[in-house]
């Protein structure tokens, strides 16, 4: 029998990740036409990984793929964001009551450092949007980590992808930044009085804000 051989991540997926990574960064905007010429010029590669990159993130909802038009970054209307919203606290409210309910202490103090982390990057007069963001991601993850349903996991990742694309506007309403954080702080009491109940609640609230910040 031969031997198997296995390769490296494939390259469409490397592709997937940079073109997700400028998405984000609005390097690429929403509503903006991705010129493949361009794109497989600048990266030294065919279009064929290329367009495979492309599938990747139209099933992710990131990229929308128009008939005889071409790839657009996907533009999140209205309804798009309330539906997104909508099952992020039904999936997230969830963990955290499971959070609540079984995290050891070794995991709510990971929880509590994340958080400190996260009143770092608000300090008043020195605050770091970016910063603030990628550890507000980590906390929710590692939360959802902690709740462990792997299904779970799967379906928000996906869903979170999405509401990336509208995340600058949530950040930039004036005092956003401060009513996360203090949503948070709730969120982290009740998970440390072991309280499900008001876990989900916190967890929940806390999404009905973000998702009027973020319309």
């Amino acid at each position: 029998m031969s031997a198997v051989t296995l390769t490296p991540r494939a390259l469409y997926e490397e592709v997937a990740e940079q073109l997700r990574q400028r998405i984000f960064s609005r390097e690429l905007e929403p509503g903006s036409w991705i010129d493949e010429l361009k794109i497989a010029e600048e990266f030294g590669i065919s279009r064929t990984p290329l367009r495979e990159a492309l599938k990747v993130l139209a099933a992710e909802g990131l990229v929308t793929m128009k008939v005889r038009r071409g790839a657009y970054v996907t533009e999140v209307s209205e309804r798009d964001l309330a539906d997104v919203y909508h099952l992020l606290a039904l999936l997230e409210s969830d963990a955290a009551g499971v959070a609540a309910e079984r995290a050891t202490p070794q995991q709510i103090d990971e929880l509590k450092a994340l958080h400190a982390e996260l009143e770092a990057a608000a300090r008043p007069g020195r605050v770091d949007r970016e910063h603030f963001f990628a550890v507000n991601e980590r906390f929710h993850m590692r939360l959802l980590a902690i709740a462990d349903n792997r299904w779970r996991d799967q379906l928000v990742a996906d869903l979170r992808k999405v509401m990336k694309l509208n995340r600058h506007n949530s950040l930039l309403k004036a005092g956003r930044i401060a009513e996360s954080l203090a949503e948070h702080r709730a969120l982290m009491a009740a998970i440390e009085a072991r309280d499900p109940q008001a876990a989900v609640a916190r967890m929940q609230a806390h999404f009905r804000s973000g998702l009027e910040a973020a319309a």
